[in-house]
């Protein structure tokens, strides 16, 4: 498996993303507590060494059950999460960036991650109503009193980013990408440039894209693969930062994701599933 170096840890780039473990609306516990430890012990036991989660996930749920299943981490194993959104039920997300709050959540997190340190703390989404400034100031203050080794942005502009980037050294982004969406296009080109790693969320959508005789069906029935595999096999194609985080609450479909891996893309083979939205 291919590997990103962010500023001093190396991961594999095809990590995990923990956002399906909790119950439905991403809100409460899994359905199957110990299906859920498995799928994430499986996960390292195949190679992933880059989880993202998030203080919202549950709430704390998902973190709770990273430290169940995988505490004490391994020391090549990076942990992901974030902070700035809030959660009134299932399914509801509301920013919140209030320097106070971004401290609070900090400290849970490292509490239910069981952590001296968040290899890599984000910051969910920008709260409209605080200067950024003062969101990623105070998540600065935490990093230089060694409660975060590295700081990251999700669902940001490039020029949010070069904003954040004058107050702290950012080293990733998480937006949305997928093989059907590339509206975040200019941000991941300029990631690229920059060497930041860029972190797809939502990698899997294919829409259309996936249906009987459509690019990836056929593509798929060549490669003796599924649709799923191609799609992430084009985003780790795609730029040598992208480092997509497909979850799953099953272990089959977490083998199934992983695999795409080892699938090799021709040129001819990218270029077709490029151009097919």
């Amino acid at each position: 498996m291919s590997t990103f170096d962010i500023d001093g840890r190396t991961v594999n780039r095809l990590g995990y993303g923990t956002m399906q473990l909790p119950g439905e609306g991403v809100w409460g516990p899994p359905k199957d507590h110990d299906a859920a430890l498995a799928v994430l012990r499986r996960a390292v036991e195949i190679g992933v060494t880059f989880f993202d989660t998030a203080d919202s996930y549950g709430p704390v749920v998902a973190e709770q059950l990273l430290k169940k299943a995988l505490h004490p981490y391994a020391d090549d194993l990076v942990i992901a999460t974030k902070a700035g959104l809030t959660r009134s039920g299932p399914g509801d997300w509301r920013p919140v960036g209030r320097p106070e709050y971004l401290r609070q959540q900090v400290e849970m997190s490292l509490r239910n991650l069981g952590l001296e340190r968040i290899d890599l703390h984000q910051l969910h989404r920008i709260d409209p109503e605080v200067p950024l400034a003062d969101q990623v100031g105070e998540l600065k203050l935490l990093q230089d009193e060694g409660k975060i080794r590295h700081l990251g942005l999700s669902e940001v502009s490039v020029d949010e980013l070069e904003q954040a980037r004058k107050i702290a050294d950012i080293v990733s982004v998480q937006n949305l990408f997928n093989l059907a969406d590339r509206s975040a296009e200019p941000l991941l080109e300029h990631a690229e440039a920059e060497g930041i790693a860029f972190i797809p969320w939502f990698p899997l959508a294919t829409g259309k894209l996936s249906q009987p005789g459509g690019p990836l069906d056929s593509l798929a029935r060549e490669h003796d693969a599924t649709p799923s595999q191609l799609a992430l096999a084009w985003l780790l194609r795609r730029s040598p930062v992208m480092l997509p985080i497909p979850g799953t609450s099953s272990v089959a479909h977490l083998e199934d994701n992983l695999a795409a891996a080892d699938l090799q893309l021709s040129d001819a083979e990218f270029a077709r599933l490029t151009d097919a939205v």
